[in-house]
């Protein structure tokens, strides 16, 4: 299991990479598919006029037709996905890469950093990507953690931040440990304020445990080690709000690991406070089984009166798939007394979460 405490020791941090991406690459795997997208690609670049695809293009129905029709996705994507598949050491969630979404290889290119300097050549960038380590972690952390995943870092939801202030307020009366968990944690960002705001509220340094969870061990590398390889502004402005935890030396209360929420295995871990935003109702998770799962599994989570609190209202609009009457109805049927909580809303365990009592709302 890939977990990570949070240091932002450049040695620690490259150790740590060690352990989720290959060192070396064995190019003569790809040799065959190199030779074919070159050939594809001169092809291409003989019959077609400009504009090729580039980053940032503004893509019309012509330009996804023409690289279809000369550089289609079916011949290009099995090179990109047996290359992650030899790149990280964990089964790669490749739902999660552009090749999954996108409508053609101009569509992919669009979405390069405009900065990057990668080649629009597939068969290019295949080489570039196996000779170049550093080039490598780019890629990958562009393939599954986009920029358009994550905030700028700034407070989502006011309203439920004050309702977990008041709520540490009245839990501070009765003492004791904390142990908190921020799951689907992403970049971290919510873990380390999390981590921030309990201190802010009178609570000893020793009595606090955070654990911010997710799926993908490139995010928990992230969040642990505060890095952004394609993104040196917000790394920088990240390790800025973070610097007062690591000067105080309270960052060791604060942990990251990759976790399945579908398949969270049995265990004595138990929280008082779980907190799991942007998941459950948005393009993330929305099939009625795989929320409910989610949902159980952290309820099983909870200790007596533990709370469970769940937002996503910047997966409103177009992305928002499941209302938030259905997200009540769920928390209700694992046995949590449910409440409004600022922008979402809280599921309370005051008995046992194999009850299955009527939705309550306040």
């Amino acid at each position: 299991m890939i977990s990570f405490a949070p240091s932002l020791d450049p040695a620690v941090a490259t150790e740590n990479l060690s352990l989720i991406l290959s060192p070396r690459m064995r190019s003569e795997l790809f040799h065959d598919h190199i030779q074919r997208l070159g050939d594809m690609f001169d092809a291409f670049v003989r019959a077609c006029p400009p504009p090729w695809p580039a980053p940032g293009l503004a893509l019309t129905p012509e330009i996804h037709f023409q690289s279809e029709l000369w550089l289609p996705l079916a011949l290009i994507g099995p090179a990109f996905r047996r290359l992650y598949r030899h790149v990280l050491t964990w089964p790669p969630v490749l739902s999660s890469t552009p090749f999954a979404s996108s409508l053609s290889w101009a569509g992919i290119i669009s979405l390069f950093p405009p900065d990057s300097g990668w080649p629009v050549n597939p068969a290019l960038l295949l080489e570039r990507l196996l000779d170049d380590r550093r080039l490598r972690l780019e890629f990958v952390c562009w393939s599954f953690m986009p920029r358009r995943f994550y905030g700028n870092g700034s407070n989502r939801y006011p309203g439920q931040t004050e309702f977990i202030r008041h709520w540490l307020r009245e839990r501070r009366q009765r003492g004791g440990e904390l142990r908190c968990l921020d799951a689907a944690c992403g970049d971290g960002g919510a873990s380390y304020a999390l981590l921030r705001l309990m201190l802010e509220q009178g609570w000893p340094t020793e009595s606090l445990r955070v654990e911010g969870w997710t799926l993908d061990p490139l995010e928990v590398w992230s969040a642990a080690h505060a890095r952004f390889p394609l993104d040196p502004l917000r790394q920088s402005a990240f390790r800025e709000a973070l610097a007062p935890l690591f000067e105080q030396d309270c960052h060791g209360r604060l942990h990251f690991r990759a976790v399945d929420l579908e398949e969270i295995p049995a265990g004595d871990e138990r929280f008082d406070l779980i907190i799991c935003n942007g998941l459950l109702g948005g393009p993330i998770s929305n099939h009625p089984q795989s929320m409910e799962r989610i949902a159980r599994n952290l309820a099983r989570l909870l200790r007596p009166h533990g709370m469970l609190l769940v937002a996503d209202h910047f997966h409103g609009g177009w992305k928002k798939s499941v209302p938030v009457e259905t997200i009540q109805e769920l928390l209700g049927a694992c046995g949590l007394h449910v409440i409004r909580a600022g922008e979402g809303i809280a599921g309370v365990r005051e008995r046992s979460c194999h009850a299955c009592p009527a939705v309550r709302r306040e």
